[in-house]
């Protein structure tokens, strides 16, 4: 495997390039967790998309695809139709609501000036849980990177989370939001690239045992494997768009809501080939990979087949890429959360920004040090966790007058007790996906109790987002 490192480390230092030229560019609060509002329409585009992805669309969906068949492209249907009304309707509100109420960097402080909270209990009731399932999500990422090192290069599952640990603690505590919102539009080319070249090139190949493609092709188109309820959860993971922080992030972060329909159409474009390329890969993965053990490394062991060893090193890349670039976008929020929402405001924002890059992938690499953890498995449950908590307190606060920061503080509650407790249940009505039944849940209590007590300061202050629209709307 030494012929990959060539290619390997060129990657890494490219990494390293960025992370040094944005950490000069980053001298205050908000250019160190929103990159001073500065993104164009491409890397906001990009850096959402990888930053949503991640190693899920690389490692995890192929795997599910050779394991159970195309009936997990429905989790795509509902993926794609979720970032559409996402870009579509709630870029542009969120993007300038994040200005309208006090220039808010978090999603819990936007949430708190937006409803006019009067202590302090949203944004650190909100802080805690997302706190709690990204260092979830980012032991995810970290897992991702372990097995690709142990398949790869040949080293210890241990040694292997230590190495992604370091790449990705350093370059984001450098560089902050630029550095992360660069290297992920160009992970993100990069991963598509890759998901378009392996699977194109494998099945034009004469790779498949005798009767494996025939096999292959009926597997796929195995329905049987999940029953209503399942499809309608797979379908339902579109909800969790509304409430990622590390994809919202990028939605406040660009230069101006003018630039949103262009990076929207960059964005939906690229989702949509790299989503497919995905799918094409564990179906090729099926046919000349059909005794793999680990179904999750398909794309690892179908480019070795079909690329030279140093073309090879540039799907490794793109793996670790894919990684990264959630990882370092989720350790960018919970630094900046912990940071900005939870503890006192002084001069030393900064470095302590930087130091709880630090503290959270260290707890998130203990995690990770369960080598049985299914990446698909763990992604999931983070993703709904965020996604019920915090995806209908965006769309209420966005879009509700009635929104209260007690009913906001009561969805995240809910959303958060039914996601675990859900997650646990098996069978019958249990079999769907726990981020349905969460946000709906979540979604009822915010408007019980928005009812039972309103807030006009609240209310003001939907209105002056109404007014504000309309303005841009007529001019």
């Amino acid at each position: 495997m030494l012929e990959l490192l060539p290619t390997f480390i060129g990657y890494l230092l490219v990494l390293v390039a960025i992370a040094v030229y944005a950490g000069m560019k980053t001298s205050t609060m908000q250019d160190y967790s929103i990159g001073g509002r500065s993104l164009s329409s491409s890397v906001t585009a990009l850096s959402a998309g990888a930053s949503d992805m991640s190693g899920w669309l690389l490692l995890g969906l192929p795997g599910a695809i050779y394991l159970t068949g195309l009936v997990e492209g429905w989790i795509l249907i509902g993926l794609v139709v979720g970032a559409w009304i996402n870009w579509t309707y709630v870029a542009n509100r969120l993007r300038i609501a994040s200005t309208l109420y006090g220039e808010a960097i978090t999603i819990p402080q936007l949430l708190s000036l937006r409803t006019a909270a009067r202590t302090k209990t949203l944004p650190i009731v909100a802080s805690i849980v997302l706190i709690i399932f990204f260092t979830v999500y980012v032991s995810a990422g970290f897992i991702a990177s372990a097995k690709l090192f142990e398949s790869v290069l040949g080293v210890e599952y241990l040694l292997g989370l230590s190495i992604g640990v370091v790449i990705v603690m350093t370059y984001t505590a450098i560089g902050g939001f630029l550095a992360v919102s660069w290297t992920d539009a160009f992970q993100a080319l990069l991963m598509m690239v890759v998901l378009v070249a392996v699977p194109t090139m494998a099945l034009n190949m004469d790779l498949s045992a005798p009767g494996s493609l025939v096999d292959a092709t009926r597997d796929i188109w195995n329905w049987e494997a999940y029953s209503f309820l399942g499809v309608l959860g797979l379908l339902s993971w579109g909800l969790g768009y509304f409430g990622q922080p590390h994809i919202l992030a990028r939605f406040m972060a660009i230069r101006n809501p003018q630039a949103i329909p262009t990076a929207r159409t960059i964005g939906m474009s690229w989702m949509i080939l790299s989503s497919v390329g995905a799918v094409a890969v564990g179906f090729a993965a099926m046919t000349a990979l059909p005794l793999l053990e680990d179904k999750e490394t398909a794309l690892i062991y179908l480019s070795d087949l079909v690329l030279s060893p140093w073309v090879a090193g540039i799907v490794i890349a793109a793996i670790l890429a894919a990684v990264m670039s959630t990882v370092d976008s989720q350790l960018m929020v919970v630094s900046t959360v912990l940071v900005n929402d939870v503890a006192s405001p002084n001069s030393k924002l900064l470095l302590y920004s930087r130091l709880s890059v630090v503290l959270v992938a260290a707890i998130a690499a203990l995690l990770a040090l369960d080598q049985e953890s299914r990446i698909f498995d763990v992604v999931a449950f983070a993703w709904a966790g965020i996604g019920s908590s915090f995806g209908s307190c965006i769309l209420f606060s966005l879009f509700y007058r009635e929104t209260t920061s007690i009913a906001l503080i009561g969805a995240i509650v809910t959303g958060t007790a039914t996601t675990i407790v859900w997650h646990y249940l098996k069978g019958g009505i249990f079999d769907v996906y726990e981020l349905l039944p969460a946000f709906l849940l979540a979604s009822g209590v915010l408007v019980l109790i928005s009812k039972l007590k309103s807030d006009e300061e609240a209310i003001e202050r939907f209105e002056k987002l109404e007014e504000s629209l309309s303005s841009r709307t007529t001019t």
